[in-house]
């Protein structure tokens, strides 16, 4: 279990997004699910932040804005779930639940991970960034752009910390018939992130009503969790 301390930090930038994210690093086991995620997850913001004041981008200081939106609902979702799965948000769930289970691949953990964070917490990432800095997630335009183009980004890191959390597996795989191509192949970074942003958009148009709003984001959150135990399946003879 994490430190009360680290549970209760909270980012206000793209530094203290780094920071937090470390501490996570350190104090959880190598053998712990949400070391495989948070690992997986450091790297992208590492990435994200180099592109920031590195990469044009048509509005950097709102990607800023979503990076720390985003991460707070990560860290939120740990503080909730780290002595007690049931507290998560139910897209967290699986994650928390299996993160000591044997038979599973660290990557297996860091793709539920981002199935959780992608599909559920975006959308609302989204939302609640458009709010603090104006404007609205349009089908098109500069944000937009800027959307896209850290995809590029996160597809090579993911892409990168995949190589590195396969030390042994071929020998997995061998064990496993193949099945763990078969949990690989059914996560797509892109695909998640265009239909996040597609459910940001229906979030926003549900600002009037919020009963129904609600009722969408419940589900999405839910449906989200039972992705996520697909994801988490244990690997024969591993």
């Amino acid at each position: 279990m994490l430190t009360l301390e680290t549970k209760r930090r909270r980012a206000s930038s793209i530094d203290d997004v780094v920071e937090i994210m470390t501490l996570l690093d350190r104090e959880l086991p190598e053998t712990d699910g949400v070391w495989s995620f948070n690992r997986l997850y450091l790297r992208v913001t590492l990435a994200v932040r180099g592109a920031v004041t590195s990469t044009t981008f048509a509005d950097a200081a709102f990607l800023e804005t979503l990076d720390v939106v985003f991460a707070n609902q990560y860290f939120d979702a740990v503080s909730a779930g780290d002595a007690d799965p049931a507290g998560a948000p139910s897209a967290w769930r699986p994650l928390f639940e299996s993160r000591s289970q044997s038979g599973l691949h660290p990557i297996q953990f860091a793709l539920a991970g981002m199935n959780a964070h992608i599909n559920r917490d975006l959308p609302a990432g989204i939302v609640a960034a458009y709010l603090a800095s104006g404007g609205s997630p349009d089908v098109a335009g500069p944000r937009r752009d800027d959307f896209n183009k850290v995809n590029d980004l996160l597809a090579a890191v993911e892409a990168e910390v995949k190589v590195e959390f396969a030390t042994g597996l071929v020998a997995i795989v061998d064990a496993a018939g193949g099945e763990l191509d078969d949990t690989v192949a059914m996560w797509n970074v892109r695909a998640a992130r265009e239909a996040a942003w597609t459910n940001a958009e229906v979030l926003w148009a549900l600002r009037a009503t919020p009963p129904l709003r609600d009722r969408f984001f419940m589900r999405l959150d839910r449906f989200t969790g039972f992705a996520g135990r697909g994801l988490l399946v244990p690997l024969r003879g591993a």
